[in-house]
């Protein structure tokens, strides 16, 4: 049962990237990706933190958002071929700070949404 609940997860974090990824931005910095790596940073922060507060979250509940939506949700694997095209095709400077917004954001946002639990919960 607990594989139907990370699956079911898994396809709306994903459906909900693929939507996020519609937006019409134009560019050659990958700020959607960003975007979506730090909403899932924050969504799984506030997921932890809520858990660790509250002893009545079903397990499958984590489950189902924790691996289910945040893993279908979040990006590493674009994140990481993104910032590689970026150093490939010789824009460090680019590629840099990309890779450094993506890592200080993303923690950024599991302390945020940690708090935010704090705060609600």
């Amino acid at each position: 049962m607990n594989f139907v609940f990370v699956a079911l997860g898994g396809a709306l974090g994903a459906v909900a990237r693929y939507a996020i990824s519609l937006i019409p931005v134009k560019g050659q910095f990958p700020i959607l990706t960003l975007v979506t790596n730090i909403l899932g940073a924050i969504i799984i922060g506030f997921i932890v933190g809520l858990t660790d507060k509250r002893a009545d979250v079903s397990p499958n509940t984590v489950l189902f958002w924790k691996t289910g939506v945040c893993g279908g949700f979040t990006t590493f694997s674009t994140f990481s071929l993104e910032a590689y095209k970026l150093f490939e095709n010789k824009a460090y400077m680019l590629g840099g700070v990309y890779t450094a917004l993506s890592v200080f954001f993303c923690l950024f946002g599991v302390f945020l949404g940690k708090k935010i639990a704090t705060v609600i919960g």
